[in-house]
């Protein structure tokens, strides 16, 4: 009884924060286990893991793209973009030039490291549940989504991916369908891509005036041709998430002579819409 006449005393603000204390120290502790758990698989595992750069570029590029450094996005302050680009920087000289030999896996933070102060690093946008804040090295999820994209379009394998849960900004200037990247979060929430080929593949990477550019690059000339495209699309309304986006993404692949050899079924993307969405007179199903 004295037990729950003191719970009885406490103020529904003193709950509260006791519960958010709590939360944020579950939270705390689920991170340093995964970061942990990922420290012994790269260190302890089977896996083999890309780690030689070389600055003189294999022959053949394989795909290549650029993405623009700065959009004018809603709610979202210049000078964060500006960082990110800084942030950009430090990663690429950490990532440029990556080969892949045959049997061997990328991992993008095994490479690139923990993103802090002292390397260099400053305060950059970051999504967090949806929301836009501020952390050490944000924006580098550019960069992660640019690897992932190029990487669709060529024979390496993605094994490990993570897609974002939350559909932050409308499609001003979308250029690839929605759901096409990769979200990242040192170290656990990581990029890995397998070479099971027997060629290796050489990762370039570097910063014009306006874009981010990449490609990935092999030694013989490519056997074959992709083509990453969205095969479904549709928005529903959802209680209590609101609406959600869905969609699929699809990879065809041909030879030299243009036959079709797969049509394959990349991702199924899920995602949270921040924003209303225009939707035609019809509603959307349920």
């Amino acid at each position: 009884m004295t037990l729950l006449s003191n719970y009885q005393k406490i103020t529904p603000e003193a709950r509260y924060q006791a519960l958010r204390k709590l939360a944020l120290l579950k939270t705390t502790l689920s991170q340093q286990y995964y970061t942990l758990q990922r420290y012994c698989r790269w260190y302890l595992g089977r896996e083999k893991y890309a780690r030689r750069r070389s600055s003189k570029l294999l022959e053949y590029i394989v795909f290549t793209h650029r993405t623009p450094l700065l959009r004018k996005l809603k709610d979202v302050e210049m000078w964060l973009q500006y960082n990110k680009i800084i942030n950009l920087r430090l990663a690429i000289e950490r990532l440029d030039g990556v080969v892949i030999r045959p049997g061997e896996t990328f991992s993008y933070w095994k490479l690139i490291g923990r993103p802090t102060r002292r390397k260099g690093y400053v305060d950059g946008m970051v999504l967090v549940n949806g929301k836009v804040t501020t952390g050490v090295g944000g924006g580098l999820c550019q960069l992660s989504n640019l690897i992932y994209w190029m990487a669709l379009h060529t024979p390496l394998t993605v094994t490990e991916r993570y897609r974002h849960n939350f559909d932050v900004f409308p499609d001003a200037d979308r250029r690839l369908p929605f759901g096409s990247g990769a979200t990242c979060f040192y170290n656990y929430i990581d990029l890995q891509i397998y070479n099971g080929t027997a060629q290796p593949y050489q990762l370039h990477l570097y910063l014009t005036a306006a874009e981010l550019a990449g490609e990935w690059r092999t030694d013989q000339q490519p056997a074959y041709r992709y083509r990453v495209y969205q095969k479904d699309h549709w928005i529903t309304s959802e209680y209590p998430a609101g609406y959600v986006r869905h969609n699929t993404i699809y990879r065809e692949v041909r030879d030299r002579d243009g036959n079709l050899i797969a049509d394959e079924l990349i991702t199924a993307n899920h995602a949270i819409m921040m924003y209303r969405p225009l939707l035609p007179d019809s509603p959307a199903s349920s």
